[in-house]
């Protein structure tokens, strides 16, 4: 599955009614509060007319300090997943549970300085694993090759936890030549810059699936 970032767009209301248009299945929406990571993204009394241009499901990525702040509000969108990273400054099994009390999937965002068995106590509440395929916080970077192996010890994880029952993402760097070495291990592929910087968003996506 593919879901589409749109942060590095400079037309959001385009960029989502193009993407609407392709069969991605996800419109990632990263959210950014100048604290976790630097730079802001739009403040949710904008992003919440994000219905407007697209019926897509969303998956919600919050870059912030305080995801609890955030949680409510991107709950009552046309939410699948809420992803929140391991080192904010709340606490995480809190807004776990808060996530999944709103009805929404919730997941875990790894950034490449945390280790995989470092979720482990979260699995039983989690739907999602965001393996961060970059440093988070800005759109557009090259993808760091040792997250393949962060991504075979997840594989290896899903074997030995068969009662849970989590998908894999990655999320940063990702273009067609990532995507060949990282598919069999992942079931959610986040892009950004490749699809939303190209002429042609569909024939992107398309070879991220590895379509012709």
């Amino acid at each position: 599955m593919i879901s589409a970032s749109f942060l590095t767009s400079k037309n959001i209301p385009n960029t989502l009614t193009k993407l609407n248009k392709t069969d991605v299945d996800y419109i990632h929406v990263d959210v950014k509060d100048n604290k976790y990571v630097s730079g802001k993204t739009l403040p949710f009394k904008q992003m919440k007319h994000i219905y407007k241009f697209t019926d897509k499901r969303l998956d919600i990525h919050l870059m912030v300090d305080a995801p609890s702040k955030y949680i409510k509000d991107y709950a009552n969108l046309n939410t699948e997943y809420i992803s929140i990273h391991l080192d904010t400054k709340e606490d995480t099994l809190i807004n776990l549970k808060l996530i999944k009390d709103y009805g929404i999937k919730a997941g875990i965002v790894l950034n490449p300085n945390n280790e995989v068995q470092d979720l482990i106590p979260y699995l039983p509440y989690i739907s999602l694993i965001v393996v961060m395929g970059v440093v988070p916080g800005e759109g557009g970077q090259k993808f760091i090759d040792s997250t393949i192996e962060k991504l075979k010890e997840l594989n290896i994880l899903k074997k030995e936890y068969p009662n849970f029952d989590f998908k894999i993402s990655v999320d940063g760097g990702v273009n067609n030549v990532i995507a060949k070495k990282i598919n069999k291990l992942t079931d959610i592929i986040v892009s950004g810059a490749y699809i939303v910087e190209s002429e042609d968003y569909q024939k992107q996506i398309n070879s991220l699936r590895l379509k012709s």
